[in-house]
């Protein structure tokens, strides 16, 4: 599934997916990966991603039944 809240948080506050990947040390194609959820970041990185976007793991990972 998709993970558009991640994308559109980081869209907010005008990062590119290369500038997110450098901020949490991953490369732009896992970033990619993530925002396509072709793949599913550990709980760490989860968090590096939250602290630089300012939201909660709640607001960008967790999957209401309603979606």
């Amino acid at each position: 599934m998709k993970n558009l809240r991640l994308k559109s948080a980081r869209a907010a506050l005008d990062l590119s997916q290369q500038q997110l990947a450098d901020a949490v040390g991953v490369s732009r194609q896992t970033m990619n990966a993530i925002e396509k959820g072709d793949y599913n970041p550990t709980i760490k990185l989860c968090r590096k991603i939250c602290r630089v976007l300012g939201k909660s793991l709640d607001d960008l990972f967790w999957e209401d039944d309603e979606e």
